[in-house]
């Protein structure tokens, strides 16, 4: 498989797939509030340490950086979000919103990606190749968040497994 089509694997349709498993797990949060009769925007500030991110704030991560992979090493411009869910529907929209956002891309647009020369602010100057940041940044940085998001959960008594964490896989009979 060439460079350019698993760029476009891992970024489109895999953190779609999890994006959408994400979606998932906020239902399941829904469903375990509602069970256990507490406010399902508890979850919202939840967080594993002091120092980590709020849940909200792993979700929001999480779905700018899977749209921001995509547009950076495509060159297009990723759609803004303002950051200002205030409930777990909030946040499943935001997310439904990416995963929408990540089906307009195609493995063509992905033509020449590996040595685009990408920059953000926050690196002050700094420039990585699209391969580099893809393989550094992009994908440990969107597993990162979206691990916080399953572990925030999990740890708060939300009903999720390994099979949710991975969803569906492509298994056939040989």
């Amino acid at each position: 498989m060439r460079y350019t089509a698993r760029m476009y694997y891992a970024t489109v349709l895999q953190m779609k797939k999890m994006l959408g498993q994400l979606d998932k797990w906020i239902e399941a949060a829904g469903a375990h509030a509602q069970a256990k009769k507490f406010e399902p925007t508890v979850f919202l500030t939840a967080r594993l340490a002091p120092d980590q991110f709020a849940f909200a704030r792993q979700v929001q991560i999480t779905c700018d950086t899977a749209k921001l992979v995509a547009a950076r090493l495509t060159g297009k411009v990723a759609p803004a979000h303002a950051d200002t869910e205030q409930s777990l529907e909030e946040l499943r929209t935001r997310v439904q919103t990416v995963v929408t956002y990540l089906e307009s891309y195609t493995a063509q647009d992905f033509e020449g990606a590996a040595t685009r020369v990408i920059t953000q602010p926050r690196w002050e100057g700094k420039v990585m190749s699209g391969a580099d940041y893809f393989m550094e940044h992009g994908v440990p940085n969107f597993f990162f968040h979206l691990t916080h998001v399953y572990a925030i959960l999990r740890h708060n008594g939300v009903n999720l497994g390994k099979k949710d964490y991975l969803g569906a896989l492509s298994q056939k009979l040989p």
